[in-house]
This record gives structure tokens, C-alpha cells and sequence, in this order.
């Protein structure tokens, strides 16, 4: 599986409020939400976001509340990754259980710049900056969570397995 598209750059501590401001959280309808997607720190990124693009960011990603709404929007406005130097536990197994592919690579994400395209290749974990023509390696998930991710989440691989 593989993903590729431009690059939206935040810093360290990207919380869930800042993700999807609780404000908004009187919806169920995740695509009403994904509107609203990290509007508190980049009021431009959904009118810019397109299929594919992948956020990168350093330390703690997703930190804050528990809410699945965060990992949610993301992949509901088409990210096709996350790149993050460490992400906050539930944030990261909030990302697996809904589908939405993400991987720790330090190097990647000090290095990758905003509008960079990158190429992910999450068989094997290799980011692809096709800007730079650098190649970072990240370790790529087992071929089980791989499956879940492939197959859109953790409830879909179940459903599917019946």
C-alpha cells in the first residue's frame, strides 16, 4: 500500500483540540467534522488538503483528550498519512483501530519541509521525499495491523473476517 501527496508541516504537541476543536463535536457526521479539521492552527489546510497529502509533525502528535474524532478527521479529509517523530499512545492506537496510516520517523519529519511531495511505501516503511530525493526508513507495522489499516479499521477487518 502506498500514498502519495504534498506535505503539511506542524510542530511539536499537535493536540486533539487543535485537530478537531471540541466545539464542533455536537456532530455525529464525520465529513460535517472534517471541515473543521485543524482550522485552530491552519485555517487554510481543508480548502487546500487533497486525496493523499500527508502531515508531518514532530513530538507527541495527538496528545490531549482520548477522542477518536482526532484520527477520524484526518483520514475524512483524505490524508493518507501521518509522519510524526512520536505520537501520544491513544492518538496512535485511536489511528489504527479507525484505518488511518501513520508511522514514527524522526528523521522525516525534522527534515521533510511544507509543500514537499512525498511518496510513502507502507510495506516497507521507505518515505519518499520526492522534493529533496531523500529516502527515510520507518518501521513499517506488522502485516496484521497492516491488514486492519488496509481494510479501514479495526471494526471493518472484524466485519470482514465473519
Amino acid at each position: 500500500m502506498k500514498t502519495n501527496g504534498k506535505a503539511f508541516k506542524y510542530n511539536d504537541n499537535v493536540d486533539t483540540d487543535v485537530i478537531i476543536p471540541a466545539r464542533y463535536l455536537n456532530t455525529p457526521d464525520v465529513n460535517e467534522l472534517s471541515k473543521h479539521c485543524m482550522e485552530d492552527i491552519d485555517s487554510e489546510f481543508v480548502g487546500k488538503v487533497k486525496k493523499g497529502d500527508v502531515i508531518v509533525a514532530g513530538l507527541n502528535f495527538g496528545c490531549g483528550s482520548s477522542r477518536e474524532h482526532a484520527p477520524l478527521v484526518i483520514k475524512g479529509c483524505g490524508v493518507g498519512c501521518v509522519i510524526a517523530k512520536s505520537f501520544a499512545r491513544i492518538f496512535y492506537r485511536n489511528a489504527i483501530n479507525i484505518g488511518l496510516p501513520i508511522l514514527e520517523c524522526a528523521q522525516a519529519a525534522e527534515e521533510i519541509k511544507a509543500n514537499d511531495i512525498i511518496e510513502v511505501d507502507f510495506d516497507n516503511g521507505i518515505i519518499t521525499n520526492i522534493t529533496s530525493g531523500k529516502n527515510y526508513q520507518a518501521q513499517p507495522f506488522p502485516p496484521f495491523i497492516q491488514s486492519i489499516i488496509e481494510k479501514g479499521g479495526l471494526l471493518a477487518s472484524l466485519k470482514e473476517g465473519e
